[in-house]
Parts: structure tokens; C-alpha cells; sequence
């Protein structure tokens, strides 16, 4: 039997959600759609979906079974508190929400619920590449992680649409969260510097150093990109007491010919992470179909609001910004 999802939001992102769910996924159908705008949702949704106008009546709705919400931020608290309210899992995606407050109130929610229902779309903990390293780092080989470098590059961003505070307040979340993942450890303190500013940028403040300096000591440095012209290149790598490990480039295939040896360069996150993608996904559906939730949690969208947080502060400030977390909900030891 399969899942009943209903997807709220249809961009670009929601959209590519629904064909991964009805095209590429097994054990699932999407029942219902529902966006701002309902010619969109109506040109989205697949066929027999039910469109919705408002999104707590499609979470609301017997034909749902879970849900996927795809719509802008500032939107997903209130959509994932009523998701827990009826019990229903839901994968959201990034950012879970735009304030700590916000942050706090999914997560009071869900722990009174007494069961996880929520998953963020960090995508990158289901990459294959970098669940190797995470291996790799786990098994104590090389000792302890002492330092872990992430790079974040795009080939463009929209002139006008992606403003100065996008690095650090939508981009940085992803980098926030894979550190945290692969060291397992917690962000302190975040500190911001600024490199000489790319022309090609215009008026953007890029690129962008941050630092996150960890409970352990580790120390995480991001470097994040969004102008660089020659494509979409994520790179990680972790310097250890005995060894480094670091990711590799992505895709694997090497060309020999007389014009040298290469590799292609991906043009988008879409390429990149498609298969990470599917498989989280593919996880997702199985523990929705128990009544439950896997992978990021409402705890890690909380930490990774907070690194965003202190990183627009230390923007301005040119400190070191700390950050302090509540006590660790058991529900998400």
C-alpha cells in the first residue's frame, strides 16, 4: 500500500519533489498538491491529485497520509506545527524555519508529541561521497578530526533576487549541517570574514569566509562562492591527527585526450545531488510509512538556524558571535 503525500508548495524545487516522488520512487503517490498560486499547483499536480488552496486543509486531509513542504520559510512554522498537531510526518525542507523562536516552538511541539515527525531536506547526509568520509572519520583511523574545510561554489546566482545576507542566512545551512554531521559535534561560535569582493558579483558581498569553531575545539572553515563562473563545485575535506580524508570530485569520470586531462564540472545542485536526493527520499517514505521520521532533525534545524543567526551577527560585528542551545531534548539523542 502505497504512501499518501501531500506536497505543499510548487517551485522549482516542489516541483522536481513531485516527479522524484511519482517518476523515479516506489511505495509512494502524491495525493495532493497545494501552493499560493493555484494555477500552478493545477499544473503540478498529478493526475487524480487533489489541489488545495489552503495548506492546513491538505494536512488536514484524510487523503494525506504525510507531507512534503516545499513552500517559502517564512511559512514552514506554522505548516509543520500543524503537521504535528495531526500527527502526520513531514519532510520540510531547508530552512526549517527563519527564527530561534520559531525553532523552538516546532521542537516544544514535536517533544510533546512524544515522536519524531519532522525531517529537513539536508540532502548532503544521504550523498554517498560523504557518508564514506563520515565512515571514515567514525572508525578513529586518522584520530580525531582537528579541522574540516568546506567549500560551497555556484557558477551564478540571480542578479537581484540572492542578496549579501543569503550566503550566511540560506547557503551556510547546508555547510553548517554536514560539519556537524561528520564530526558530530555542536557549533560554539561562528566568526565572518571578507575577502576581497568579487566584480563579477556586482554590489554582492562574495565571496564569503565563516568560521565555526566547535565544543570539541575543532574548527570548521567554509568557503562560500556564488559568482564563480565555472560551475557548481562542493568540496569537503578533513585534516585529522594522523591523515586526511577529503571528498572527491564529482563526477568521477576522467578524460584523456589531446586537449589534456579533465573532468566535467556539474552545473547545478540539481546534478550534483540528485542521487542524494532519491535516497533521502527513498528513507523518508519508509519510516513516514511507520509513523516517523529519519535523518535531520527538528534539533538539527534548530542548530543550523542558530549558526545562521550568529553568522549575520558577526557579519556586522566582526567578532566572534557565540551561541547557546537549550538542553538537548532526549527525543533526539
Amino acid at each position: 500500500m502505497s504512501l499518501k503525500v501531500g506536497v505543499i508548495g510548487t517551485g522549482m524545487i516542489g516541483q522536481d519533489h513531485i516527479r522524484r516522488l511519482t517518476q523515479v520512487l516506489s511505495g509512494v503517490a502524491v495525493t495532493a498538491v497545494a501552493d499560493i498560486s493555484r494555477e500552478r499547483a493545477e499544473a503540478a499536480a498529478p493526475e487524480g491529485a487533489a489541489v488545495f488552496d489552503d495548506p492546513k486543509a491538505l494536512i488536514a486531509s484524510d487523503t494525506v497520509d504525510a507531507v512534503v513542504i516545499c513552500s517559502w520559510g517564512p511559512a514552514h512554522e506554522e505548516q509543520l506545527l500543524a503537521c504535528i498537531d495531526a500527527g502526520k510526518p513531514v519532510f520540510c525542507e531547508k530552512p526549517m524555519v527563519t527564527s530561534e523562536d520559531a525553532a523552538l516552538r516546532v521542537i516544544e511541539a514535536e517533544t510533546a508529541f512524544g515522536r519524531r515527525l519532522v525531517q529537513v531536506g539536508f540532502m548532503r547526509r544521504f550523498d554517498a561521497d560523504y557518508r564514506r568520509l563520515k565512515a571514515v572519520i567514525d572508525t578513529g583511523s586518522l584520530g580525531a578530526p582537528l579541522m574540516y574545510k568546506s567549500v560551497h561554489r555556484n557558477a551564478s546566482v540571480p542578479e537581484g533576487l540572492y542578496t549579501s545576507d543569503m550566503p550566511l542566512n540560506d547557503t551556510l545551512v547546508h555547510d553548517a549541517d554536514i560539519s556537524r554531521w561528520l564530526l558530530s559535534d555542536e557549533v560554539t561560535g561562528v566568526e565572518v570574514r571578507l575577502p576581497r569582493r568579487s566584480t563579477v558579483g556586482k554590489d554582492l558581498r562574495d565571496p564569503t569566509i565563516v568560521l565555526l569553531h566547535c565544543a570539541s575545539g575543532a574548527i570548521v572553515i567554509v568557503e562560500i562562492s556564488v559568482n564563480i563562473a565555472y560551475g557548481y563545485d562542493i568540496r569537503g575535506e578533513v585534516s585529522c591527527e594522523t591523515g586526511v580524508a577529503a571528498l572527491p570530485n564529482r563526477p568521477a569520470t576522467v578524460v584523456s585526450d589531446q586537449f589534456g586531462i579533465r573532468q566535467a564540472i556539474p552545473e547545478d545542485w540539481r546534478e550534483r545531488f540528485i542521487e542524494a536526493y532519491d535516497q533521502e527520499f527513498r528513507e523518508w517514505i519508509v519510516a513516514a510509512g511507520q509513523g516517523t521520521a529519519t535523518g535531520p532533525s527538528a534539533w538539527d534545524g534548530y542548530a543550523s538556524t542558530l549558526v545562521a543567526d550568529a553568522a549575520l551577527r558577526a557579519v556586522d560585528s566582526g567578532g566572534h558571535e557565540v551561541i547557546s542551545m537549550i538542553e538537548k531534548p532526549a527525543l533526539y539523542a
